[in-house]
């Protein structure tokens, strides 16, 4: 709570302020209701609406980071709670019949309260969907966390093979895997030291898994190698993909605690599924990549 104020001061105090202005009109302007004329449903109703409403910016605050769908949230809330205040306001104090800001408050606040909360929560739906479309391609391993990496958001080399044995269950549909190992990791890690080398292997495969289609799984497969499989793939298309990833893991500039950049390669080797079971393809995508490597380091 202490930081949830320290880090929205302004909104929560500019919020006191108008409810203590209503407060204070109220009281300026009408006479305090006597107890038999209080109707404790209502107060109850009106005054538990205005608390769930202050509740509600409260979790939005705490939860969200600042931005525009976040204020128009807090906004559309602020004008909900405006006008149940209101409401209980007018069930401690009486007002003359002549001032009309009482009615223009609550019917004032509280549609324009809900406007803007709708556009906000439609803004927010958009962002889900965002967030959610890039969730997706976790799915699958989140579904068996128990087969989480150690270091990296990944499935391990458990998985992987159980989810190979599973792709290669459907007999008319291919499937493809790709074997990615980094180029010189021994001599990065060296130079980068091991925080900054784990941090290294981290954040690429989070780069990966952001540039793999919906269907695709990506483990650790061992030490800095990471496996991709690709359900529905043929030779061609894993060739493609492969050489897409080679080309990001090139652009990809890792900012060490120093705030050097260190650049990386990678190293691919391609096997598709020939009557394979999982142990037979996993064997020929490494034969593979270790031909890509003793061709890369003689040349």
């Amino acid at each position: 709570m202490k930081n949830l104020i320290n880090r929205h001061r302004s909104t929560l105090m500019v919020l006191v302020a108008l409810a203590n202005l209503i407060v204070l009109a109220n009281l300026a302007a009408g006479d305090p209701k006597d107890w038999q004329e209080l109707v404790w449903l209502d107060i109850a109703g009106e005054g538990g609406a205005a608390l769930l409403s202050l509740l509600w910016i409260a979790l939005i605050l705490n939860s969200r980071p600042g931005g525009r769908v976040t204020r128009m949230l807090v906004a559309g809330l602020s004008g909900v709670f405006l006008a149940y205040w209101q409401d209980l306001m007018d069930e401690f104090i009486r007002l003359p019949e002549t001032i009309m800001w009482d009615h223009w408050l609550e019917s004032g606040a509280m549609p324009a309260g809900l406007i803007m909360l709708t556009i906000g929560i439609y803004h927010w739906h958009r962002e889900q969907q965002a967030i959610s479309s890039q969730l997706l391609r976790r799915e699958r391993i989140f579904r068996e966390h128990r087969s989480l990496d150690n270091l990296t958001p990944l499935a391990g080399a458990r998985y992987l093979r159980e989810q190979l044995r599973l792709e290669l269950g459907h007999p008319h549909r291919p499937v493809a895997l790709i074997m990615l190992d980094l180029h010189c990791f021994d001599h990065s890690r060296r130079l980068l030291g091991p925080a900054d080398s784990d941090r290294l292997l981290k954040e690429l495969g989070e780069l990966l898994l952001l540039n793999l289609r919906r269907q695709d799984l990506l483990c650790r497969y061992a030490g800095d190698r990471f496996a991709v499989v690709l359900p529905g793939s043929g030779q061609g298309e894993a060739e493609r993909i492969a050489g897409e990833l080679q080309q990001l893991a090139q652009h990809f500039a890792f900012k060490t605690q120093r705030g050097e950049s260190h650049f990386i390669q990678v190293q691919t080797g391609i096997a598709t599924a020939h009557d394979d079971d999982e142990a037979s393809l996993i064997e020929r995508a490494n034969r593979n990549l270790a031909r890509t490597l003793s061709a890369h380091q003689a040349a």
